[in-house]
C-alpha cells in the first residue's frame, strides 16, 4: 500500500503528527525571528523603547566600510577555518568508516565527546593550553630550556582564534564526512586499487568524486556556525581578531542599539541564505547530469 497516499486522503492526522512541531517552530523560532527582523527597520526612542519606522538606516550603516571590512574578515576566518576542518577531518572520516564496526561506534562517541562539554569550559581549556604559561609552553620549555627557550606568544592572535574555532566545529565536518563515506561502495576502491591506482589515487579520483555531496553538506554546515562564533575570537582573540558577531553581541548589550545590531545579524542571515542557495543550485546541477 502507497503509505503517501494514506498521508494524502488522511489529513486529519497528517496535521494532528505536524502541528506540535509547527507550533513549536512558530512559537519560539520564526516569531522572535520575526521580531528581531522588524527591530532592524526601527530606530531607538529610550534605553527600552524601540519604534519600527521602516528605516532602512540600520542596513546603510552595516554597509560602511567599517562594518563590511570586519565582515570580509569575518568570511576569511569562516572561509578558512572550514578549510582547515575539511582537510583534518576528511581523514579522521574516512579512518572511521573504514574501522571495524566494534570499534566504529566508540570512534563516533569519541568525535561527538566534545558536544557533552559546555563551549566556554572548553574555550577556557584552549586557554589553560595556549596562554604564556600554560601546558604547551611549560612542555617546550622543559625540552628546550637548555637553549634559552622563550614562551611562545599564542594567546590573543589569529592563530588562537583559527586553533579554536576548528577545535569547536570539527565535529560538524566529520559526522556528514562520515556518513558519505560509509555509504561508498567498496568494491569500486577494490577495482580501482586491482587495476593498479594507488591509495592515493584512489582517494582522489574515486573516493572524493563520490563523497561530494558529504562535502558540501560538512562545508555548508561548519561555515554558517563558524561565522555566527563569537566566543572564541573574543576569549581567545586580540583587538585585531574580532568577528562580525562580536560587534553584534556589542550592539545589543553594551550599545544597547538593538536597530542596527539587528541588522548585522540579518546580514549575517542573508549571506546564510545565499550560502544555502547555491548549494542547493550546486546539487540539481550535479543530479541532472
Amino acid at each position: 500500500m502507497d503509505r503517501g497516499v494514506d498521508w494524502r486522503r488522511n489529513k486529519a492526522g497528517f496535521l494532528a503528527v505536524l502541528a506540535p512541531p509547527l507550533g513549536w517552530l512558530m512559537l519560539f523560532f520564526i516569531v522572535p525571528m520575526a521580531v528581531v527582523w522588524a527591530y532592524s527597520f526601527g530606530t531607538n526612542e529610550g534605553i527600552a523603547d524601540i519604534r519600527i519606522s521602516g528605516t532602512f538606516a540600520n542596513y546603510a550603516r552595516a554597509i560602511e566600510p567599517l562594518y563590511l571590512g570586519i565582515m570580509a574578515k569575518s568570511l576569511a576566518f569562516a572561509a578558512l577555518a572550514t578549510l582547515v576542518c575539511l582537510i583534518v577531518g576528511f581523514p579522521v572520516a574516512l579512518a572511521i568508516s573504514f574501522a571495524p564496526a566494534n570499534l566504529k561506534t566508540w570512534l563516533l562517541i569519541g568525535v561527538m565527546l566534545p558536544f557533552w562539554t559546555n563551549l566556554l569550559i572548553r574555550t577556557y581549556a584552549l586557554i589553560a593550553l595556549m596562554r604564556d604559561e600554560g601546558i604547551i609552553n611549560h612542555a617546550l620549555k622543559f625540552a628546550f630550556g637548555w637553549a634559552g627557550f622563550e614562551p611562545l606568544r599564542m594567546m590573543n592572535t589569529n592563530f588562537a582564534v583559527l586553533v579554536g574555532l576548528v577545535y569547536v566545529h570539527l565535529p560538524f565536518m566529520v559526522l556528514p564526512l562520515y556518513a558519505a563515506l560509509d555509504r561508498l561502495d567498496r568494491s569500486l576502491l577494490e577495482a580501482s586499487l586491482d587495476l593498479g591506482a594507488g591509495h592515493i589515487r584512489t582517494i582522489f579520483t574515486i573516493v572524493i568524486p563520490l563523497a561530494a555531496p558529504g562535502i558540501a553538506s560538512g562545508l555548508l554546515l561548519t561555515f554558517i556556525p563558524v561565522l555566527g562564533s563569537y566566543l572564541a575570537s573574543d576569549l581567545l582573540g586580540g583587538a585585531d581578531s574580532q568577528m562580525i558577531a562580536n560587534v553584534i553581541e556589542r550592539q545589543f548589550k553594551r550599545a544597547n542599539d538593538w536597530p542596527f545590531g539587528a541588522a548585522l545579524a540579518f546580514m549575517l542571515m542573508y549571506l546564510t541564505f545565499i550560502g544555502i542557495a547555491l548549494q542547493s543550485v550546486t546539487r540539481r546541477r550535479r543530479e541532472r547530469e
